[in-house]
């Protein structure tokens, strides 16, 4: 059970009701997510705004769902890995590509450097290595997408962490991270991030 209230959209008033509902309208439902965020309607404000925000970038919406998979799966965020396969899948990503991006990982070359850079940036803390910050100009990712890549990943970040602090309560089909971390394709997660912050420490 949630730590943190999930406001009952029926119930809410004021702004958390006005914001709720411009959720509603968009997504079609309300996810418990956003009525734990609209315990605070600054938040809930702030995240909506940011996100709509990053939506006019360069960054399409398959990719910004593919950084929110690879982000969701290292920081062990079942919340955002469960909605985000969901999502994901209302923008068109196929279950292989939804798969791979929990890996880090893309078909397409710029979107594969894209969600290394991602996940480099969650283990390492924002001080990625030369290595990683060179792989990343080598696929051809401009200033403009390197700085949408680390606000994409600050946007999952908040939404991994409230999740975390709040265990909300997961109204999605359920997506466990790690599933496979013994033997699998996702054997590589744990051990990828573990190279990434081998790099950064060696640098």
């Amino acid at each position: 059970m949630s730590r943190i209230t999930a406001l009952n959209p029926a119930e809410a008033t004021g702004k958390a009701k006005r914001l709720l509902d411009a959720v509603q309208s968009k997504l079609g439902l309300t996810p418990n997510l956003t009525r734990v965020m609209a315990n605070s309607p600054a938040v809930l404000e702030a995240y909506l705004n940011f996100s709509d925000a990053l939506a006019s970038g360069t960054l399409g919406p398959a990719v910004r769902q593919q950084i929110a998979l690879t982000v969701a799966e290292v920081n062990l965020c079942a919340y955002c890995l469960s909605a985000h396969t969901v999502i994901g899948g209302m923008v068109g990503l196929k279950p292989d590509t939804i798969a791979r991006a929990r890996n880090a990982g893309a078909a397409d070359s710029q979107t594969d450097a894209i969600l290394k850079l991602a996940r480099a940036i969650v283990v390492q803390r924002g001080e990625i290595s030369e290595y990683d910050f060179d792989k990343a100009r080598q696929a051809g990712i401009t200033d403009g997408e390197i700085a949408e890549v680390v606000a994409n990943v600050a946007l999952n970040i908040l939404t991994n962490y409230l999740n975390h602090v709040a265990q909300t309560d997961i109204d999605f089909p359920k997506v466990e991270p790690g599933v496979e971390s013994t033997s699998g394709p996702l054997a590589s997660v744990k051990m990828a991030a573990d190279s990434d912050l081998s790099n950064a420490r060696q640098d």
